[in-house]
């Protein structure tokens, strides 16, 4: 693979986002992977700017409220992540006298950190030559260097080791741009469904192009489901009527808020579950509550 042909294109095509700025912090990186882990880029950028004014260092994360992260988390969906990054701020205090850890073993041991957010930290954070590896990774590594049109059949350690593989060079620095730009090329041109290739830095030596563009013999991920009438949304919905009524609540009236009513009970045990509300009594006299207190006159 010609990656210096890879990395001269990131450098001209590369989107402007904003924790790519050479002042954002290794904080500020890790609080953009929390939320890059299941969220758009888009819907990203203005929470992830608004979330840095008001907590730009794990200290101050520390110092909040599990009301006030949750409540400043918003709407950009699976609220356990603000939990874990919570979380994740007193470990760094605790632990590691404020700082973020630099090195994938530690990070790995970060509530909410896994083997694709602990690599990412480590390279775009501290310039560590780790290869980090996401669906779009995969998929352009697979089509140029195989002729296969995703990477999708590979096991966590191959595709690491796929990555590391082309990814060498005479400098970390070099290293750490080949992983952002690979993730670039992935998403913005060599896209699972409408690829541009004659965009793309590695066109010439693509085996996939070679080869016809054959289709994958593998089982492609399943799109993400929809939010509307999703138990994701249903959750919401169950914790949006808690945040206004602060006091415990009968269950029934909880449940009462969305239907089906299976839904209902399944969304309720899922934030159980994730230990975001808590139950009071048994039977007739359950009773639901939030198991934070919500920062009042915030809007979620």
């Amino acid at each position: 693979m010609d990656t210096a042909s890879l990395r001269e294109w990131f450098l001209t095509h590369q989107r402007d986002l904003p924790w790519r700025d050479a002042t954002t912090t290794p904080w500020q990186i890790l609080v953009s992977e929390f939320m890059l882990q299941q969220t758009p880029v888009a819907r990203v950028i203005p929470a992830w700017e608004a979330w840095c004014e008001r907590w730009p260092t794990a200290q101050d994360l520390a110092r909040a409220s599990l009301g006030e992260v949750i409540a400043q988390w918003g709407k950009l969906g699976y609220p356990r992540r603000a939990k874990n990054l919570h979380r994740t701020a007193q470990a760094i205090v605790e632990n590691h006298h404020g700082a973020v850890p630099s090195d994938v073993e530690t990070l790995e041991t970060l509530p909410g950190i896994g083997t694709y957010t602990a690599r990412a930290i480590a390279c775009f954070a501290f310039g560590a030559a780790v290869p980090v590896v996401d669906t779009n990774v995969k998929r352009v590594v697979a089509r140029a260097e195989d002729g296969d049109a995703d990477g999708g059949h590979w096991g966590a350690r191959e595709g690491l080791e796929r990555v590391d593989a082309v990814s060498v060079a005479k400098t970390d620095d070099d290293y750490c741009t080949t992983q952002k730009a690979l993730m670039e090329l992935g998403a913005l041109v060599c896209t699972a469904r409408n690829p541009r290739c004659d965009e793309c830095p590695l066109a010439t030596d693509c085996q996939w192009r070679a080869r016809g563009y054959p289709m994958s013999e593998a089982v492609l991920p399943r799109k993400q489901a929809k939010y509307e009438g999703s138990d994701r949304q249903a959750r919401g919905v169950l914790l949006g009527f808690l945040r206004e009524h602060p006091e415990p609540v009968h269950a029934e009236e909880l449940l009462s808020m969305w239907s089906p009513r299976a839904q209902a009970e399944r969304a309720l045990e899922s934030l159980l579950a994730d230990d975001l509300v808590e139950e009071h009594g048994l039977d007739d006299s359950r009773q639901i509550s939030l198991s934070w207190q919500p920062a009042h006159g915030r809007d979620e």
